[in-house]
């Protein structure tokens, strides 16, 4: 295993070794299997990945080979020293708690640092819980960690297969769910953050899928007056998040 000292993320590679961190409960980030691959051992890999809901990528031998030229048996797994949760175990605690749920999605945000800087600032406002999808997203390395000076360490991060089937259950749940979109109607000054929510942010590039869009509740917006059409999304998301909390004390 590479350390931090070396790379910037933490990984294993070769099937005995990934299977042994599966079955030492070391938590899988994000985990790359050769297309194809066949044997006795991968068969072991497989059945461990099945039994701890670990989701793989099939990728050509190319791209593990861009991880490490070493012998890596056609896996690589990025390990993450951040535990992963299940929306549905967490949202029906911060109800027997007597919480109001305050969630963020991030849909499909793939900046490491713009991961980290929304964890910071997510923690420091009071978010519950950050909901992810399980590919598509950022790594949370070391950069992550870094970037969100800790605060990662401080926040439930879950991993969903399926951010809309997420979205549904909060729904189910009575969170109100708001996506943040250019294209909104709605300033965030125009909604009501103060019930029970959950704020959608989505990829620097393309913004939130199509499909999280339908099916969330409220399209919002921040006001935007200069020549320049879009902010940062770590920014974006600071101040929607600020709105919220603002509106949170005034209640």
């Amino acid at each position: 295993m590479l350390t931090n000292d070396n790379k910037k993320d933490d990984f294993i590679f070769g099937l005995r070794p990934v299977i042994e961190a599966i079955e030492a409960g070391k938590t899988i980030d994000k985990i790359f299997v050769q297309n194809a691959l066949q044997g006795p051992i991968y068969a072991e890999l497989k059945a461990a990945l099945a039994k701890n809901k670990i989701r793989p990528n099939y990728v050509p031998v190319e791209k593990l080979n861009r991880f490490t030229r070493k012998n890596h048996q056609g896996v690589v797994a990025f390990i993450s020293d951040v535990p992963f949760y299940k929306v549905e175990d967490i949202v029906p605690q911060l109800f027997e708690e007597g919480k109001t749920p305050f969630l963020l999605i991030l849909d499909r945000l793939t900046d490491v640092r713009n991961f980290g800087a929304i964890c910071r600032t997510a923690e420091c406002v009071g978010i519950d819980a950050i909901i992810i999808p399980e590919k598509g997203g950022a790594p949370i390395n070391s950069d992550a960690i870094k970037t969100s000076a800790g605060a990662i360490y401080n926040i439930k991060i879950c991993k969903e297969n399926n951010l809309a089937h997420a979205v549904d259950f909060l729904q189910q749940s009575g969170i109100t769910v708001f996506a943040a979109s250019e294209k909104a109607q709605k300033l965030i000054y125009d909604v009501n953050f103060s019930e029970p929510c959950a704020i959608v942010m989505g990829n620097e590039e393309t913004g939130i899928s199509k499909e999280v869009l339908h099916h969330s509740d409220e399209k919002i917006k921040l006001p935007i007056e200069g020549k320049t059409q879009s902010l940062n999304v770590s920014v974006a998301c600071g101040a929607i998040l600020y709105e919220a909390v603002r509106q949170k004390i005034l209640k």
